[in-house]
C-alpha cells in the first residue's frame, strides 16, 4: 500500500485564532523554572482538616510522625515442604 504525504500543518486550523497562538508542540521544552525534582502526589483535604493543617510542611510532619508509630509489616514465614 502506498503511503501518502502528510502536510506539516495541523488538520484542524481555526481561522479565528491569531497566528501567534499556533503552538508547535514538537519544539516544546520542559519548564526549567519548575522547582520540583521528585514525584509528588496531590491530595484534596476536607475543609475541616485544611483549617488545622494550612501548609504542606505541617501535613507532612504529622504524616511522618504517624508512619513512625505504625507497626511494621510482619515477615512471612517460609513453609518447608
Amino acid at each position: 500500500m502506498k503511503k501518502t504525504a502528510t502536510s506539516k500543518t495541523p488538520s484542524m486550523v481555526r481561522e479565528d485564532l491569531l497566528p501567534e497562538y499556533n503552538f508547535d508542540y514538537r519544539k516544546a521544552k520542559p519548564n526549567r523554572f519548575d522547582g520540583r525534582k521528585e514525584d509528588r502526589v496531590v491530595v484534596a483535604l476536607d475543609p475541616d482538616v485544611s483549617k488545622v493543617f494550612q501548609t504542606p510542611d505541617s501535613i507532612n510532619a504529622v504524616l511522618r510522625a504517624l508512619i513512625e508509630t505504625m507497626p511494621s509489616k510482619p515477615k512471612r514465614k517460609r513453609v518447608s515442604a
